[in-house]
């Protein structure tokens, strides 16, 4: 195999997940919104997000550990169900489509998502539990379509008004779940990697690895930039991606 078939998707997708992690520690998300479509370029969309989706885990175990004292445990206990109620039917959607649809179905939910987000925040209000369920359902679904959880938890955060430290924090338990949940329902729908597809090991390391390198740099960006800012910032590199 030409060696720039497996070295270049790894250092582009290294470069991609550590851009997320970055993110990430900065404003809460972003390893599912800037992995999720690079790698779904280099590998389809299948094998894309089910990487993001990995990726995403990874990262989300060390920022927990880093800010889990201002987890909202009894907003994550509402999420939580609903996020596995949207992964299940995620999987049967990834088990039903072809690749064609799914790559329409991931670019418009990152757009749908960008546009609700940066045009919500002084539209309308959000309150009570039909608003936690839904953004649930939705985020449950999409990690596990398209391995954006973010933006619908996001529409609910800038339309509740919940504050950027707690609502960060409590993301981290919530991608963590999101996305495991996500890996089991795919695996057991039998949609997790295309058979036949073969994954470079240089790839995997870059999956596993680039999370956690983006979030050293950004815990010291943490100290400078407004969380508010790269949250926005974060779903726009989603969208051009």
């Amino acid at each position: 195999m030409d060696p720039s078939l497996v070295w270049l998707p790894a250092v582009v997708a290294l470069a991609a997940i550590t851009l997320g992690g970055t993110l990430q520690r900065v404003s809460g998300m972003g390893v599912g919104m800037i992995a999720a479509p690079t790698l779904s370029l280099l590998l389809g969309p299948v094998a894309g997000v089910t990487l993001s989706n990995v990726a995403a885990s990874v990262s989300a175990v060390l920022l927990f550990a880093m800010l889990h004292r201002h987890v909202d445990w009894p907003r994550f206990v509402r999420l939580a169900p609903l996020l596995v109620t949207g992964s299940f039917a995620g999987a049967w959607a990834v088990r039903v489509l072809d690749a064609h649809a799914l790559e329409i179905l991931l670019g418009s939910s990152v757009l749908v998502a960008v546009a609700a987000v940066l045009g919500l925040q002084q539209r309308f209000t959000a309150q009570g539990d039909g608003a936690v369920f839904a953004s649930g359902a939705v985020a449950g679904f999409m990690n596990t379509t398209a391995g954006i959880a973010g933006p619908a938890l996001a529409v609910y955060a800038v339309a509740s008004r919940w504050d950027q430290r707690s609502w960060a924090a409590t993301l981290q338990p919530v991608f963590l779940l999101a996305n495991l949940t996500s890996l089991v329902t795919k695996s057991l729908f039998g949609a997790a990697v295309p058979a036949g597809l073969h994954v470079p090991w240089p790839v995997w390391v870059a999956v596993v690895v680039g999370g956690p390198l983006g979030v050293l740099p950004g815990s010291v960006v943490a100290r400078r930039v407004d969380p508010a800012k790269a949250r926005v910032l974060a779903i726009c590199l989603a969208g051009v991606g």
